[in-house]
């Protein structure tokens, strides 16, 4: 399947520890990088094709590049933020990069911040994490005391601080701008843009926000050059992904592969197939807020942004794979997407927050029976006008699994209308529509 640059020292014992890390090759890279000026170190990434590992895809050298030259920022800072809020659901690399080598990320962030001119980082973790926080900050500890990290590393004259930030559980603060404001200390509610956090960001000072994963990459790309990143993958899309597999699956878990490889391919030779042998339903390619896929669908695709937008209308998003057999109940699966939807609302936007609790209602009728045609209209309604109609992505992320659900799996959900209503499912549909509040 190609070399394993992310997950290379996952298997080693004592992974996690300074000692080993630094045995497997991890900070030797920075001489390399403190050798080169910070500009050359950029060209070097964008270069490579690298992108963004979160969800976006968008090219990391080129995100750097936007950063103001000091002579035009002034005496403003700049600042690194790692955005460790893995909250998607079906997503669960990043804990791994964080949890079995957290130096690699370390070193990582060291390169970026000596392309970026920063001297202060934060790796902003989820809520959740509060063991994973325990390991980074043990991990950050021996990095200071290596002299790695803080006053003149490694002889270079460069200062860096790194701190690890934990935030409240909130999946809003995945998003960028919102991230950036629960940093500051205020609502975790995302910002209009622009201006973008490059140019002034936290504490209204240039940030550049980055992935776990994006962050761990660098260091294999300063090393082997952006000629090797790019000879892996496909020419769009370089290098590798973590991928983190679940549902009806023989082999859950996280893998590394090349970008561009068949899905149906990762899913029958890396999972194992479909779960005892059952046909496959549909797959969820990128995280729960991407359209679902179906089994036709998922035979025109390969492992990458291009391929999935183009042969299937979906997004690879951050790479959260869901596998659904052919027993899925697509009407209950929806329901229990939007339920989350409707809870993790910030609030701010007035399409968000009232439609996402509205549509989870409404499916809860429909799952129960007790809903009619029109119903469903209102549904692809809601959806339509909450995408797009948002500060941020999070309207389009509820609205678009409602969409293609709705296109895909039509049959499902015109069966549960057409069901006569019994005194049973008049009760279930009351209790399971209770609304949920939003803004948590």
């Amino acid at each position: 399947m190609g070399p394993k640059i992310l997950s290379v020292n996952w298997d080693v014992p004592g992974s996690h520890t300074l000692e080993v890390a630094r045995s497997r090759g991890t900070y030797s890279r920075l001489a390399k990088a403190f050798a080169l000026k910070p500009a050359e170190v950029t060209q070097v990434v964008k270069d490579s094709g690298l992108r963004g590992r979160g969800g976006a895809g968008f090219p990391t050298g080129m995100k750097w590049s936007f950063v103001p030259s000091k002579e035009k920022r002034g005496d403003k800072p700049v600042y690194l933020l790692c955005n460790a809020d893995e909250s998607e659901p079906g997503t669960f690399k990043d804990r791994y990069c964080m949890w079995l080598d957290p130096h690699l990320l370390i070193e990582g962030m060291i390169i970026a911040a000596w392309a970026l001119d920063c001297h202060t980082a934060y790796i902003y973790i989820r809520g959740e994490f509060r063991f994973i926080q325990a390991r980074l900050d043990e991990a950050v500890a021996e990095a200071y005391a290596a002299g790695l990290l803080g006053k003149n590393i490694l002889g270079s004259g460069f200062d860096f601080d790194l701190h690890v930030h934990l935030g409240a559980g909130a999946y809003i603060c995945g998003e960028e701008t919102a991230l950036i404001s629960s940093l500051e200390g205020e609502k975790g509610q995302p910002k209009l843009k622009p201006p973008f956090p490059a140019v002034e960001g936290a504490w209204r000072a240039p940030t550049v926000v980055n992935n776990v994963e994006t962050l761990a990459a660098v260091p294999w790309i300063l090393e082997n050059g952006a000629a090797a990143y790019k000879a892996l993958g496909t020419e769009k899309a370089p290098g590798t992904k973590l991928f983190s597999v679940s549902g009806h699956v023989n082999k859950p878990g996280v893998y590394e592969i090349p970008m561009g490889m068949p899905m149906r391919q990762f899913l029958d030779e890396v999972c194992g197939g479909v779960k005892g042998g059952k046909k496959l339903k549909a797959i969820i390619p990128g995280g729960s807020s991407v359209p679902v896929m179906t089994a036709d669908e998922v035979d025109k695709c390969s492992m990458d942004y291009e391929s999935i937008n183009q042969n299937a209308g979906s997004y690879l998003g951050s790479g959260g794979f869901i596998v659904m057999d052919e027993t899925t109940d697509m009407v209950a699966a929806l329901t229990n997407l939007l339920r989350f939807y409707a809870h993790e609302s910030c609030g701010q936007c007035t399409p968000c927050r009232e439609g996402c609790g509205w549509m989870y209602q409404i499916l809860c009728r429909v799952r129960d029976g007790f809903a009619t045609p029109e119903d469903l209209g209102t549904l692809r309604d809601l959806a339509d006008n909450i995408h797009s109609k948002t500060i941020c992505f999070f309207g389009a992320s509820a609205a678009m699994p409602v969409q293609s659900f709705l296109t895909k799996f039509r049959d499902e959900f015109l069966q549960r209308v057409q069901r006569p209503v019994t005194a049973v499912t008049v009760v279930a549909s009351t209790i399971s529509s209770t609304p949920i509040a939003s803004g948590a």
